[in-house]
């Protein structure tokens, strides 16, 4: 089994597409209004609008911009090279400037449009740099 994509339902779309094409550098493919990917070599970050939710039985099956537990996590090569890239446009919604964790990983932790918690992080010790490249 393989974990393929994280689908983020939201009621700007066009928003939250536009976010995620900036912090990562990647053109989402928008296959409808209401539907994009934005497609790394590992997993696919999906954005739904609130429409979607239709497909999956109603509108009560998630709520937008309610996200309080998961944080989507991006690998990057210098953590430090992406806050600066990213500062200015990223301020206001800074959780934490790069901080060394205790395993290993330099992390900056900021939030999407909706709220959703976003890790940008390097692995900088060891064994956090042979987990990484024995993946």
């Amino acid at each position: 089994m393989n974990l393929v994509s994280i689908r983020i339902i939201t009621a700007n779309i066009e928003s939250l597409v536009k976010f995620y094409e900036q912090i990562t550098g990647i053109t989402a493919i928008q296959y409808t209004p209401d539907f994009a990917e934005l497609k790394t070599s590992t997993a696919t970050i999906a954005i739904g609008s609130t429409k979607t939710l239709q497909f999956f039985g109603g509108e009560n099956i998630a709520q937008p911009a309610e996200n309080r537990s998961a944080i989507i996590e991006f690998l990057v090569d210098d953590v430090d090279k992406e806050f600066e890239r990213l500062r200015d446009s990223l301020s206001s919604n800074i959780v934490q400037e790069p901080t060394v964790m205790p395993w290993g990983n330099k992390s900056l932790l900021f939030r999407d449009p909706d709220g959703n918690l976003v890790n940008f992080f390097t692995p900088i010790s060891k064994e956090a740099v042979e987990k990484f490249n024995s993946n």
